[in-house]
């Protein structure tokens, strides 16, 4: 009767082994499942926050743009000019509005604005009509009256500050 017991218990260790090694494998399993549970949902939380990092960046460099200062325009009074003889005589007549610095540079040039209209006057009249009708031209047209107005007021002056000339009205005959 001893005999009997021993080869029973040999039987019942592998049905344990087996049932312990299951145990591990599912712990396993689940824990592998955890982790990669884990990754996606660190994965997903990473780009949500990044995501939602760049549009403050985005609303940062609107408010940058409201904070930069206003653009300052000094409107011209309207020039009516006669264009260089091609075929029979022309004129032009045109409005422009010009961008500047600051409201010191707008003053400035205020101040000197019949030397101004004066400049443009003599940019103009030496301008053909063929010269001025294409974009291209417009575009060289407001760079030389750009370089003119830049022009200081007098031989030791500073250059003024000029950014831009918009033509408001543009009619040749």
């Amino acid at each position: 009767m001893a005999t009997a017991p021993k080869p029973a218990a040999p039987a019942t260790a592998p049905a344990a082994d087996d049932a312990a090694g299951g145990k591990k494998k599912s712990k396993l399993k689940l824990i592998i499942i955890a982790v990669v549970v884990l990754a996606l949902a660190g994965g997903g939380a990473g780009y949500f926050l990044m995501g939602k990092k760049a549009k403050p960046a985005g609303e940062h460099a609107e408010e940058s743009h409201e904070a930069a200062k206003a653009p300052v325009f000094l409107v011209l009074d309207p020039f009516t000019v006669n264009l260089q003889q091609e075929a029979g005589d022309q004129y032009l007549q045109i409005a422009m509005t010009v961008q500047v610095a600051d409201d010191k540079q707008s003053e400035e040039i205020k101040v000197y604005l019949p030397q101004i209209r004066s400049r443009v006057l003599m940019v103009l009249s030496s301008k053909k009509a063929s010269e001025i009708n294409t974009p291209d031209g417009k575009k060289q047209l407001a760079d030389d009256i750009i370089t003119a107005i830049k022009k200081p007021f007098s031989e030791r002056g500073k250059p003024q500050k000029v950014n831009d000339v918009f033509f408001t009205s543009f009619v040749i005959q």
